[in-house]
């Protein structure tokens, strides 16, 4: 007996009694019913209502007519058909329990007159934040900046939903940069990994956009989260404006866009977002004398005689440009 195969045949709808008499016709062959029911212990009665159960949705049928030996039928046709039933069951769950928890809302005496808003204070407001990101669709936007109430380990969920096509896109304050176990542990990992991420000396509020969905976290560890209303398409519209001014990290690694190395055009963002010297080497993960080896070979191949006229050649040939969306202006990054 298998246990994980009868847990997915339970899964799909079946009885435990069922899942292991269907297993057990796997492994016997054609055989009669009382025969079945002696070698595995099992009540006669028990047995002939389990392989009805079964004859009736198409896992087993006699060999030979009424009355010859059972045997258990290729599972496929049936297996897809109890799949989509299952699937129709938990959608219908699932839009029960949203109309239970939208009349409880509207008749509970705690109901705020605005349903859009939830408050999450305390432990809870973490763990309500991660079932979120757990239940992306489409999309993830986040403005991202210190404190942060976790341990610096990589994003386990992100890396989930960027393997099953959630687009993620993420602004990053300075200050967030300046923490080298979060870069190595959290950001470069995501961005590997197609996470689209861009850098603002600053960001304005810690925010989390998943789907139609706004996670605004507080200095006190509270969450506001907001459904689609008119405060959350302003934040969304506040994500927006943020990523269209944000310069990109290009943490991807990739070959594409101007003649310049993904570490070369990584080096210039972390310098114009304001950090110095010392920290943009630990980000790039290298010793200051490296990061200044880069920046001289940088300035080489370009003839710039200081930084200033290095920013003049990145900005000439959009090294740092932020690809605009159809029919909006290219967004240029500030001199270094």
């Amino acid at each position: 007996m298998v246990p994980e195969a009868i847990g997915h045949l339970v899964t799909l709808g079946l009885k435990a009694d069922e899942a292991e008499i269907y297993l057990d016709l796997l492994s016997s062959g054609p055989v009669p019913p009382d025969r079945l029911a002696r070698e595995t212990g099992r009540d006669p009665g028990e047995v002939r209502r389990a392989l009805s159960v079964l004859a009736g949705i198409g896992l087993a049928g006699p060999v030979d007519g009424p009355g010859s030996p059972m045997s258990a039928l290729r599972p496929d046709p049936v297996l897809e058909v109890l799949t989509r039933q299952r699937e129709a069951e938990l959608a219908g769950a699932r839009a029960a329990m949203t109309r239970l928890y939208e009349h409880y809302r509207r008749h509970s005496a705690r109901y705020d007159a605005d349903s859009m808003i939830e408050v999450v204070s305390g432990t809870a407001a973490a763990e309500r934040v991660r079932q979120l990101e757990r239940a992306a669709r489409t999309e993830v936007r986040g403005l991202d900046s210190p404190p942060y109430y976790a341990d610096a380990d990589a994003n386990e969920i992100e890396l989930e939903n960027l393997a099953r096509g959630v687009r993620y896109r993420a602004v990053y304050g300075r200050l967030a940069l300046e923490r080298p176990e979060y870069v190595a542990e959290n950001i470069l990992p995501c961005g590997k990994s197609g996470e689209e991420a861009r850098v603002l000396p600053e960001v304005p509020v810690k925010l989390l956009i998943v789907d139609d969905c706004a996670a605004l976290s507080g200095a006190d560890r509270t969450v506001l989260l907001i459904r689609s209303c008119g405060l959350f398409d302003a934040l969304a519209g506040l994500f927006e404006m943020c990523w269209q001014v944000a310069l990109p990290l290009g943490l991807a690694d990739d070959t594409s866009g101007p003649e310049i190395r993904p570490s070369e055009r990584r080096l210039l963002a972390l310098l114009a977002a304001g950090l110095t010297d010392d920290q943009v080497a630990r980000v790039l993960g290298v010793s200051r004398r490296t990061m200044f080896r880069y920046l001289e070979n940088l300035m080489a191949r370009t003839g710039a005689a200081n930084r200033f006229q290095l920013a003049l050649h990145a900005t000439r040939n959009d090294w740092l440009s932020v690809d605009a969306q159809p029919g909006a202006p290219a967004v240029r990054s500030v001199p270094l």
